[in-house]
């Protein structure tokens, strides 16, 4: 599997989890209801993800990460 696939995947996977949490909490806490509830996750979710990126270096390709909870850029 390529770099770029894993990066793909690890961004999908960190915004998915990060997606149903901030849903289900909006659900069970918030007053939201209809279309502002998916589209109020969405926005939340897209800010707290963390970002992945394959970057090919002399060693390789390797996968960055980024992320507001995190300082700096990390190899993954």
């Amino acid at each position: 599997m390529s770099g770029k696939t894993k990066a793909l995947l690890y961004n999908l996977i960190g915004f998915a989890v990060i997606f149903i949490i901030v849903r289900i909490l909006l659900g069970l806490y918030s007053g939201l209801t209809g279309f502002w509830l998916p589209i109020t996750s969405f926005v939340i979710s897209t800010i707290l993800a963390p970002k992945f990126q394959a970057v090919k270096t002399r060693d390789g390709e390797k996968i960055f990460m980024k992320w507001l909870f995190v300082k700096g850029i990390k190899q993954f």
